[in-house]
């Protein structure tokens, strides 16, 4: 294998060339398209996982960089919202839960970057006695 032989493109960079050639007949030669790595907010930088038994459901969430009092939860009974902020930037995370909780149950903690939170679950019904 010889030097022509060898391809040491980024394979990415055929990508991003034809979306912002698209872009650019989409919209005009104007827009361009631009990229920037480590800047792109909970989608990339936290790990959320549930997982859930007959009587809780847990929630781990993985904040690099967030100190704990920099941290806001809340929680309606279906869906977690996890507010954060650190000096370079801000952050939220929506996350609807497998089945409803009881939000009231919540216990959280908060240990080397690592959030947890665990609630009870809540009846999915009601027992109606019938007269």
């Amino acid at each position: 294998m010889g030097p022509r032989d060898r391809d040491d493109r980024d394979p990415f960079d055929d990508i991003f060339r034809e979306l912002s050639r698209m872009m650019n007949d989409m919209m005009g030669d104007d827009v361009g398209v631009h990229v920037q790595g480590n800047d792109a907010g909970f989608g990339d930088d936290v790990h959320i996982t549930t997982q859930q038994d007959d009587e809780r459901v847990y929630v781990v969430a993985d904040l690099p960089g967030v100190e704990k009092d920099a941290i806001d939860i809340k929680c309606d009974g279906r869906t977690l919202t996890i507010a954060a902020a650190t000096d370079h930037r801000e952050y939220e995370e929506r996350l609807r839960l497998p089945v409803r909780v009881d939000e009231h149950s919540a216990n959280a903690t908060f240990k080397n970057g690592i959030l947890e939170v665990i609630f009870e679950r809540a009846d999915s019904s009601a027992n109606i006695n019938l007269e």
